[in-house]
């Protein structure tokens, strides 16, 4: 088993940083991290989409309800969450979206664009769980300014940054196909 040392330089707000990394281990971390990561976001949305589907109207699962009654007061986008309650594109792209970033995470296709998307659709879910505007710290229910939804939404602009689909993910394959390497904004997909 090899465990080659490679050397990180880079520039961070503007200081050289370097340091060494094991390319072996941070290959099993990476991957870890983007199916981890992945399972968290089916999860999220295939619970959301079964209930949605299973045939009984009273279950339908629908973001109405925490849209309109769950934001906590003082949150300076109530108004905003409150006109999306109830509408049906709201709660297909939550449940799609969720449902189809975790799968690309999981199969490491199109990583970029799912890691993007997912990192957007936590962002919003952050913004829903604001207690108070600047002023008020930025308080939300389990954490003052940070909580899971910025760890989420990190990790996934992490995964994108690095390209994370390339080990030993679908983008590895997609990379090399001949439509791909033509086109730029494909490229920019995935990884």
């Amino acid at each position: 088993m090899s465990t080659n040392t490679r050397r990180l330089d880079a520039e961070l707000f503007g200081r050289e940083t370097d340091f060494e990394y094991s390319e072996h281990w941070i290959g099993y971390a990476i991957l870890a991290l983007r199916v981890t990561m992945g399972w968290v976001l089916l999860q999220g949305g295939l619970t959301k989409l079964v209930t949605y589907l299973d045939g009984n109207p009273e279950n339908n699962w629908t973001a109405a309800g925490y849209l309109a009654n769950a934001i906590p007061e003082g949150n300076p986008f109530m108004g905003m969450f409150a006109a999306m309650a109830g509408n049906p594109v709201i709660d297909w792209l939550n449940m799609l979206g969720l449902t189809l970033a975790g799968l690309a995470l999981i199969l490491g296709a199109a990583v970029r664009f799912a890691a993007f998307w997912g990192a957007v659709m936590m962002l919003f879910y952050w913004l829903a769980a604001l207690q108070g505007g600047l002023l008020a710290g930025l308080p939300v229910a389990h954490g003052w300014v940070v909580d899971d939804h910025i760890v989420y939404a990190a990790l996934l602009f992490g995964l994108g940054a690095i390209g994370a689909g390339r080990i030993l993910g679908l983008d590895a394959y997609l990379e090399k196909l001949d439509v791909v390497k033509n086109n730029a904004w494909l490229r920019a997909l995935l990884g």
